[in-house]
């Protein structure tokens, strides 16, 4: 069977609209450093690239949380930190009032040091990130402590100031299953809860008996001084510990994105050497068959006369 002169150029034709597919596609990678643009690339790749992008995204998700929960904690740290610093000097003003030779109003100057101390405590207790209170557990719009209009000094059990939030601490996720605090509430910082220490109901018998001369009275709060600062310190060493876990625990999710990305690249990213040699050779062909079709489709039978 011979081939027709006509047959021939659309066999021509044909071959040069592949070719110049061909030619497209390696511009395209070339253009995109991505092998895989479209999943008719290679379809076996769709599905572990699909997987590996759910992977990075969730992987992203947890490292943006646990940024912005570590931002909250070291705030949260500072706060402590006040609170402590708080602690040490009214110990400071109570160690110096049982100096028997203070005078009355040695012992008012005092007072009134201590219930500065006392309303910077109240300050760092309704201390606020982000427009939210940091001690009133899951209630991060209510204030957490608040004076207590019917606070009875000679009743043990009365708090010069009421607690408002709750009893629970925020806590992060930082790997499926595995969660961890990221908050205090106000009643294990303040109050201690049972068996702890009222610090504002300290402080507040600390002043009254600074007011009254009673150095007895100074020194008989000086064991439950130490027991809330003592509670103070735990639940900010607490934090310490949590806040370098979720830094080891972001630092092994940048590591993971690594490996993720380096996975993606492998599906997806295009040798650009090779790229480049076979864009260069494709449009060689490209030029050549073109040259050949273009002298074929000049053929008559007057040629041949």
């Amino acid at each position: 069977m011979k081939a027709t002169q006509g047959t021939t150029y659309r066999s021509l034709q044909s071959q040069i609209n592949q070719m110049g597919l061909r030619l497209e596609n390696l511009r395209n990678v070339a253009a995109s450093g991505k092998k895989l643009n479209r999943p008719s690339d290679d379809p076996a790749a769709i599905r572990p690239v699909l997987d590996t992008r759910t992977q990075m995204r969730a992987t992203d998700r947890y490292l943006s949380t646990m940024g912005t929960s570590l931002d909250k904690m070291q705030a949260l740290d500072g706060h402590m930190e006040h609170v402590e610093n708080v602690l040490v000097r009214v110990k400071e003003l109570a160690i110096n009032s049982i100096n028997g030779s203070l005078s009355q109003k040695d012992q008012e100057t005092l007072a009134q040091q201590v219930g500065a101390m006392k309303a910077e405590l109240l300050d760092a207790a309704n201390a606020r990130i982000d427009g939210k209170y940091i001690f009133a557990g899951f209630k991060e719009d209510t204030m957490p402590f608040t004076e207590n209009p019917a606070y009875d000094p000679a009743d043990p059990t009365s708090s010069p100031v009421l607690y408002n939030g709750d009893n629970n601490a925020t806590e992060l996720e930082i790997s499926p299953g595995e969660s961890i605090q990221v908050a205090l509430t106000g009643d294990s910082v303040f109050s201690g809860g049972p068996g702890g220490s009222d610090l504002f109901n300290v402080l507040t018998k600390i002043e009254e008996a600074m007011r009254g001369n009673d150095p007895a009275g100074v020194s008989a709060q000086l064991d439950a001084l130490e027991t809330g600062a003592d509670q103070a310190r735990r639940q900010r060493g607490l934090m310490g510990n949590n806040a370098q876990r979720v830094e080891t625990a972001m630092g092994h999710l940048d590591g993971v994105k690594i490996d993720l990305q380096q996975i993606l690249s492998r599906y997806e990213d295009a040798d650009i050497v090779e790229t480049i040699t076979s864009l260069t050779q494709q449009e060689n062909a490209f030029e050549a068959a073109l040259n050949v079709t273009a002298k074929v489709s000049r053929l008559s039978i007057l040629d041949y006369l």
